[in-house]
C-alpha cells in the first residue's frame, strides 16, 4: 500500500515540474533580465501594470482569454520569456501555458512583491 501511494505522489509530482520552467528568486531574475536581452512579459491586469512594473515589460494578461494567442503573436520562441505577476501564482499559470505552447519560460517566484521588498526598481 505504501509503495502504490509513493507511486502516486512520485507521478503528481512529476506531472507539476516542466523541463521548459525555471522559478527562480528577485536576484537571479534581476541579474538575467539586466544581462540578456530578454523577453520580460507581465501577466497580470492593465490595472496592476499601470499601478507599477519592471521596467521594459510588455504586458499580456493571463486571465484573458487572448493571452496565449498574443503570446504566440508576440514572442519568439528561440528566445526565453520572462514572466511575473503580483505574488508569483498567477505567472506560473502562464509559464506552463507558454512552455505547453514550446517556449522556454523563467519565472518570478515571489512576483512582484518580492521583486519590491529586495528593493528593486518598478516604473510607474
Amino acid at each position: 500500500m505504501v509503495s502504490i501511494l509513493a507511486a502516486l505522489g512520485l507521478g503528481m509530482s512529476s506531472c507539476a515540474q516542466n523541463e521548459n520552467i525555471q522559478s527562480v528568486g528577485a536576484d537571479q531574475f534581476e541579474q538575467s533580465i539586466v544581462a540578456d536581452s530578454v523577453q520580460l512579459v507581465d501577466v497580470r491586469t492593465a490595472e496592476e501594470y499601470a499601478e507599477g512594473h519592471i521596467a521594459y515589460a510588455e504586458n499580456n494578461d493571463v486571465q484573458q482569454p487572448t493571452f496565449k494567442a498574443k503570446a504566440l503573436q508576440t514572442l519568439q520562441k528561440d528566445k526565453p520569456v520572462y514572466v511575473y505577476c503580483r505574488s508569483g501564482k498567477r505567472s506560473l499559470v502562464a509559464a506552463n501555458i507558454l512552455a505547453e505552447a514550446g517556449f522556454k519560460v523563467v519565472n518570478l517566484r515571489g512576483g512582484i512583491m518580492e521583486w519590491a521588498d529586495g528593493g528593486k526598481p518598478v516604473n510607474r
